[in-house]
């Protein structure tokens, strides 16, 4: 696997940078499905939107980060598993999967029109989303411990 170290690398930080394209952008369309009303023209359009968002990117997209980052860590001496970055970046991703995983649910109440969640709500998860993708971009660029 190390021989393929640089293209497993690549293609990891590809399905990345799809994944957060996602993560960050299926909050903004939370936000302004919140201002129409269900069953509205607009609401549909929201919903295929959203759906498609999530389904052919965004699913896809962490199914090939898992997989090529699994990768990456199988590959020897490429992490240093008694250095503390990778647990928290590790953590973080987690933390992002959850989110990944409640924007399903979140997609799945505005399609049944049982939206429960301000705008504000969405903006502060959008911002969550970015706060991890900071901690995660640091532990591997800085490896701070």
């Amino acid at each position: 696997m190390s021989a393929y170290y640089h293209w497993i690398k690549a293609l990891h930080v590809i399905g990345i940078i799809a994944w957060m394209a996602g993560l960050l952008y299926l909050p903004r369309l939370f936000v302004y499905h919140c201002e129409v009303a269900h069953g509205s023209p607009e609401a549909e359009r929201f919903q295929i939107m959203e759906a498609r968002l999530l389904r052919l990117i965004m699913n896809p997209a962490m199914v090939a980060t898992y997989i090529l980052g699994g990768g990456l860590l199988s590959i020897p001496g490429i992490v240093d598993w008694s250095l503390g970055w990778i647990y928290v970046k590790l953590g973080m991703v987690a933390v992002l999967t959850a989110l990944h995983h409640a924007m399903g649910k979140w997609r799945k109440a505005f399609a049944a029109g049982e939206n429960r969640h301000s705008q504000r709500f969405f903006r502060i998860m959008n911002e969550a989303v970015t706060a991890a993708m900071i901690v995660v971009v640091a532990m591997v660029v800085v490896k701070p411990f």
